[in-house]
């Protein structure tokens, strides 16, 4: 026959992590759980504080760092245009620096000046495939050749052909 007596349960391994089974002591062991939590709380409080307080500054530095930045670069700008206002020595007429070539302007002062590819580039210092190059857009010319693009443009027809006479 069977007995009905049930097998012994054995006992199960606490974990350290478990709370205790009794009233006493689960007492204890939240009361201990919650001040480490607080003191964990406070500690990492005071540390992010001063990090905050370091990040702030940080942004700040950076923002008076922006500000002198620009106004450094107004100053540039304002000397820049206070320098390109100045008069030269030898009191020749220059070309301003800030010449813009256009290759269909080019074009348009060759048919007024009445020349060909081949006079125009002889006043320029270049050949007349360089001319058709600039003015297709194919080729820009070099910033040393400016000056004398600009010089032809303050040309008339007969003065031009006294320059080419000259250069023949």
């Amino acid at each position: 026959m069977k007995s009905n007596t049930k097998p012994k349960q054995t006992q199960r391994a606490k974990k350290p992590s478990e709370a205790p089974r009794n009233a006493t002591g689960q007492n204890a062991y939240a009361a201990l759980k919650g001040e480490i939590s607080r003191v964990a709380r406070k500690e990492t409080r005071g540390e992010t504080q001063s990090l905050k307080k370091t990040a702030t500054q940080h942004r700040s530095d950076i923002a008076a760092l922006k500000r002198r930045v620009s106004d450094l670069e107004r100053l540039v700008r304002r000397l820049g245009r206070a320098a390109g206002k100045g008069t030269t020595d030898d009191g020749a007429a220059e070309v301003p620096s800030k010449f813009r070539f256009s290759a269909s302007g080019l074009a348009a002062q060759r048919k007024r000046l009445g020349l060909s590819a081949a006079e125009m580039g002889t006043l320029i210092g270049v050949s007349g495939q360089s001319i058709y190059h600039w003015e297709q857009a194919k080729a820009r010319p070099r910033a040393s050749q400016l000056p004398a693009i600009g010089s032809i443009r303050k040309m008339g027809k007969r003065e031009a052909a006294a320059k080419l006479a000259e250069s023949a």
